[in-house]
């Protein structure tokens, strides 16, 4: 789960990470009442959507006065923001946040992630800040570094001076740098994190380390447990079928082309999706049933997937183990006839119950492309989307 830079930097400050007076303002009368309550000359209005590179699409904008600051905010409200990590056509903006303006002296890149090869805590530092840390790792890797924990005993003092060694810093400020570390170490820890990133940490020309933007992500599968870290969701920055999925224990993952895919298991759906792309073709979605799929929940499957307007042929793929074959098929009848579905359906069942499924099937009278093996099911859906349909497989 993502949540707002505002919303990550008052999770900061509430562990005592510095950053930049400021506030949210979800209107222009908002933002002048944030900007006379800094009481400062300079100002940074920045956009708040879950998307990067907002400065380069006009999402961040330096003002010198309550009314810049004003016309900053009107120019980005109730209007799309299109970045590099925004879809083309952008991300409706509905609030800013109003910082003071700092003078900075150097910039760096410093985070944090759960390294899954050594399923531990690893800071990441850049003496690079504002930078992609991705680009910057495959083409200048030695500016890179990365520092594991250990959990048993949490990130240490010396732990933190390497890292803050490798950022450019020195002196006074290293204690401080180290103090800063251990606070997001443990804003990290506490709240089930799996990604704080500070981008740019930066040193002001006062000396102060402050961080300038912030982003964090939360693990889904903890967030039962921190309720205050879910009561920060804004269900307006995710895709709605993805929302409406999770509420009916679906996993639904929105893609690019025009075969929905309905499967379980989400290592079955790389292999569909892997199998769609071998014949050519783009799989538009897919929606991860789980185990014990029930009819309702098939049917709640194909009303997700047939929200997205690309979908032009949807295949159903499902290997039952713990599943059974005749209630996904009843689920399949059951959608087909509910949400009159328009749009050829391919359906490959396999496993526990496959003989009965593929009879309910032929004896519901509708018609169904069927295949035996995942290479034909993602041919025959790929030709489906064309128009082209395989007449010998249809059941009717």
């Amino acid at each position: 789960m993502n949540i707002h830079e505002f919303q990550a930097k008052d999770l900061m400050r509430q562990y005592g990470v510095p950053v930049p007076a400021g506030s949210v303002a979800h209107s222009t009368e908002q933002a002048a009442a944030v900007a006379e309550e800094l009481g400062v000359s300079r100002f940074v209005v920045k956009a708040q959507i879950h998307a990067g590179g907002r400065g380069k699409g006009g999402g961040v904008k330096i003002a010198h006065s309550v009314d810049e600051v004003t016309a900053a905010t009107d120019a980005m409200i109730g209007r799309p923001l299109i970045t590099a990590q925004t879809s083309p056509q952008g991300q409706f903006v509905r609030r800013v946040l109003i910082e003071q303006a700092v003078d900075i002296a150097r910039e760096a890149y410093f985070g944090m992630v759960i390294d899954r090869a050594s399923q531990r805590i690893t800071l990441i530092a850049c003496d690079g800040g504002g930078v992609e840390i991705e680009e910057t790792a495959r083409n200048e890797p030695a500016r890179i570094l990365r520092e594991v924990v250990d959990p048993a005993v949490g990130l240490l003092d010396f732990q933190c001076r390497k890292v803050a060694t490798h950022l450019g810093l020195s002196g006074k400020q290293l204690p401080v740098a180290v103090k800063m570390m251990k606070a997001l170490y443990r804003c990290f820890r506490d709240n089930d994190a799996v990604l704080i990133e500070v981008n740019p940490l930066a040193t002001t020309l006062d000396g102060r380390l402050l961080a300038l933007d912030a982003k964090m992500q939360f693990d889904d599968n903890a967030i039962y447990r921190r309720p205050h870290i879910s009561n920060l969701r804004d269900f307006d920055e995710e895709d709605p079928k993805e929302v409406e999925a999770g509420a009916h224990g679906l996993n639904y993952i929105a893609l690019e082309g025009n075969v929905g895919c309905i499967v379980n298991g989400a290592g079955l759906a790389m292999a569909t999706m892997d199998a769609i792309a071998l014949h050519d073709g783009k799989p538009a979605n897919f929606l991860d049933v789980g185990g014990g799929a029930s009819p309702e929940k098939v049917t709640n499957a194909f009303r997700i997937v047939l929200l997205d307007k690309n979908v032009k042929a949807v295949l159903v793929n499902i290997f039952a183990g713990i599943n059974r074959c005749d209630w996904v098929a009843e689920g399949i009848v059951r959608a087909m006839r509910e949400l009159k579905v328009k749009v050829p359906v391919v359906v490959r069942l396999a496993g526990t119950n496959v003989e009965q499924g593929r009879a309910v099937l032929a004896q519901s009278g509708l018609k169904f492309l069927t295949a035996n093996n995942l290479d034909d099911a993602a041919a025959m859906a790929v030709r489906a989307t064309s128009g082209a349909t395989a007449h010998e497989h249809i059941h009717k």
